[in-house]
């Protein structure tokens, strides 16, 4: 208990409190310049009708889809290449560079990359015949790659949380296949994908619950723009929080999204058997 005591301590007062302190303010109308004032459901009631909440939602369901489904699909391949061709400790050092790099310094890096009319991917893409591409200055480009640039920060860590679930599966369980004239694909398809159903819901619902927090990026790059088409969930709460002050309203929006996050994950961890194997 003595040892337990310190990140018990962490845990009440950073995790348990603030959140038992949002609950309270989501229930009242509060300022910086005055006392909270209970305010019963107003704000709820406020969210349903604020038709710049429910674009932020889908704005950011619609960057969870492309982050989670380019980041699994790479984080699998990644990981099998590695499975199949090395298991080099330098190899997977490299791979997890990018993610040891701070979200901001590498927001700010491919702001400069993909500029317009300065970034060096912009200048090839000119080198090739083609025109320039207004990645965050156009609202059908903002999106994708904001979430492009966080798929290339996250997926060598993803790769690895995979690779270490592709070691757990038992050789003997490849040798049987290989004996039953079963190809690549096929031993994929039927064996490796069952037999890492565990560890890929583990990293669909820590995927889902980061992509949803996703802001760094956002105000490094975007801001919300252009014409809110980056505006998602988390900068709105961000934004009505600390330039409006309107503290009531904000945690209204967090304690939502606290609930979508929680059944989201729920829903994965039930529907995808997390508790169970396809070994046994």
């Amino acid at each position: 208990m003595i040892f337990l005591a310190p990140a018990t301590l962490g845990f009440v007062v950073f995790y348990i409190w603030p959140t038992l302190r949002g609950a309270y303010l989501s229930f009242t109308e509060y300022s910086l310049l005055e006392a909270p004032k209970f305010n019963g459901l107003d704000n709820y009631e406020r969210m349903i009708h604020d038709s710049f909440f429910w674009n932020a939602l889908g704005v950011t369901v619609e960057y969870v889809v492309i982050n989670i489904g380019l980041q699994t699909v790479l984080a699998v391949a990644i990981a099998m290449l590695m499975y199949r061709l090395t298991k080099s400790i330098t190899v997977r050092a490299a791979i997890l560079l990018p993610y040891l790099v701070a979200n901001v310094v590498v927001a700010l890096v491919w702001y400069w990359m993909l500029d317009f009319q300065v970034g060096i991917v912009n200048q090839g893409l000119t080198w090739l015949g083609i025109d320039p591409i207004a990645f965050f200055g156009d609202s059908n480009w903002a999106i994708p790659t904001v979430a492009g640039i966080n798929v290339w920060r996250h997926m060598g860590y993803t790769a690895l949380l995979v690779f270490a679930g592709l070691q757990t599966i038992p050789s003997y369980v490849y040798e049987a296949a290989e004996v039953d004239g079963a190809g690549e694909m096929k031993t994929f398809w039927r064996i490796t994908l069952p037999l890492l159903r565990p560890v890929l819901v583990m990293v669909l619902v820590v995927t889902m619950i980061g992509s949803f927090q996703v802001f760094d990026t956002i105000a490094v790059t975007t801001q919300g723009g252009p014409i809110n088409s980056t505006r998602v969930i988390y900068y709105y709460i961000f934004e009505r929080a600390f330039t409006r002050f309107d503290f009531g309203y904000a945690s209204a929006m967090a304690m939502v999204l606290f609930a979508i996050l929680a059944i989201v994950s729920l829903l994965q961890l039930r529907l995808l058997r997390a508790k169970e194997s396809d070994l046994a």
